[in-house]
């Protein structure tokens, strides 16, 4: 694959991203355009795949892509044809590529010595020259099935559910709450990650190939769940599971507490248009945020480009280490300590730290108290004597996620849910109800954006053997097929 040697004559090299001066005083993308000298670079690294005989990155990939094969097209500067490759078995290339956290660089064989090939970087620049070159081009089936699919959620799932059921031949109607479509992509991932050009190309392409789109409706109150059910011949549910975890401290009613989300969703719709200013700016206050995950990180982003005077990201569990431990061998997911490009920004970061509760003035935050803690045999433990006290005028949930809204879905379809209060499904991504499907994070729970893609995937090729009663015309995972 790629150059025999190429391995060994070229370090791990990942593409620039523009100066912390620069784009903390902007909402676009943490990395500048490529040019000509990144599409060189970008081809030596795709030349470091080696052929190590098994792919465990196509393994480590929820969707099979096949990394090992677009990254030789790319070395070999064909990148049409890696284009045709990675499109066939991924929906939006452009989104993961800019977004997933890349399990399959964990699972590259170059991972043992901690310098996997660069292949979210190498999908992203295919996705990004495909469009720029004009190859991707509405795709429209040639003849349609006269079956009608109802899509709950304008997500990752749902619109590649969508996107897949469309190209089958069905009439697929994604169904949205908001305002634009997107989901979680549009309201809460930052433009600095993904800006939403990118987001509205990829919604043009689909229309273009005849999905509908209709924004503003309220499944579950205007239709109602069996209305919806009714009115179509399958259902798939993709509603993400946006249902944020809670501090549950004295306290937690002061004024200046807020969900993560919520923070995010606001000011994403203050840089799209929607509203003219963010109630939740922290322009000059000391922010302090909860979680020291994704979403902390985009929150702690979002403060610096508002204009925060200090922020810090607390995290319950203590600092991973450096490098892999014993206990987490290739080709298991590092556990390592990581630092993102908003964590490059500034910020402090504390770890092993328990909050207690939070006081404030006049009904207004102004202390955050917590303890140290420390990991024992029993789990973690509060340190003796070691009680820290932290001014905060704004202090920003980022506590994770519960799980998706399933009142409406219990209440009026009788739906069942697993024991995590996710929504049940088989193997097929069938529910208990006949005619209801579920992918993505409404029945995962909180996950990555390219296993929502897998799952929607494989529920639109159970619908559309049901639906022809036959086999499907839809890829399964991994599978280079075109529709006929």
């Amino acid at each position: 694959m790629g150059k025999p040697t190429g391995f060994i004559e070229w370090s791990r090299l990942l593409p620039k991203k523009r100066p912390v001066s620069e784009r903390v005083h902007d909402w676009r993308e943490v990395e500048g355009a490529a040019g000509p000298l990144e599409a060189d670079a970008t081809r030596t690294q795709a030349g470091r795949c080696m052929d190590c005989g098994v792919p465990f990155c196509t393994q480590g990939c929820p969707l099979g892509n096949p990394i090992p094969d677009f990254a030789d097209l790319v070395y070999r500067d064909r990148w049409h044809d890696a284009h045709r490759r990675l499109a066939a078995t991924n929906d939006f290339p452009e989104f993961t590529g800019r977004l997933c956290p890349a399990p399959c660089e964990a699972a590259c064989v170059l991972g043992i010595d901690g310098a996997p090939v660069t292949i979210e970087s190498i999908e992203k620049a295919i996705a990004d020259r495909a469009f720029a070159e004009g190859w991707i081009t509405p795709q429209p089936p040639r003849s349609r099935s006269g079956k009608r699919i109802a899509i709950v959620g304008s997500g990752p799932a749902g619109l590649a559910a969508a996107s897949q059921l469309n190209r089958a031949g069905h009439t697929a109607i994604v169904y949205e709450a908001a305002a634009r479509a997107g989901g979680l992509l549009r309201y809460g991932i930052p433009d600095f990650k993904l800006e939403k050009a990118v987001i509205d190309r990829r919604l043009a392409l689909l229309q273009a190939e005849g999905v509908q789109l209709r924004f503003g409706v309220q499944v579950g109150r205007d239709p109602t769940w069996p209305q919806l059910r009714a009115e179509h011949d399958a259902v798939v549910i993709a509603i993400g599971a946006a249902r944020a975890r809670d501090l549950d401290v004295p306290g937690r009613d002061l004024d200046g507490v807020v969900i993560a989300m919520e923070y995010l969703t606001e000011q994403n719709q203050v840089v799209g248009g929607e509203l003219p200013a963010a109630r939740w700016d922290v322009r000059g206050k000391r922010v302090v945020i909860l979680g020291g995950g994704d979403t902390g990180s985009d929150c702690l982003g979002t403060a610096h480009r508002q204009g925060a005077a200090h922020v810090t990201q607390i995290e319950l569990m203590p600092a991973p280490p450096a490098a892999r431990s014993a206990a987490n061998p290739w080709p298991a997911w590092p556990m390592v300590f990581r630092t993102s490009s908003s964590q490059e920004e500034g910020g402090d970061r504390t770890f092993a730290f328990r909050t207690t509760h939070l006081s404030g003035s006049g009904g207004k935050l102004t202390t955050l108290h917590g303890v140290r803690v420390e990991r024992t045999a029993r789990g973690l433990e509060d340190i003796p004597g070691d009680s820290i006290a932290m001014p905060v005028e704004t202090l920003i949930l980022a506590l994770g996620f519960t799980g998706p809204d399933t009142t409406p879905l219990v209440e009026q379809l009788g739906i069942t849910l697993d024991p995590r209060g996710n929504i049940a499904t088989d193997a097929r991504g069938a529910t208990s109800v006949p005619g209801v499907y579920c992918a993505g994070d409404a029945h995962r729970g909180a996950s990555l954006i390219v296993w929502a893609i897998a799952e929607a995937r494989g529920v639109a090729r159970t619908i559309d053997a049901e639906l022809r009663g036959g086999a499907s015309v839809v890829p399964a995972r991994g599978q280079d097929r075109s529709f006929g």
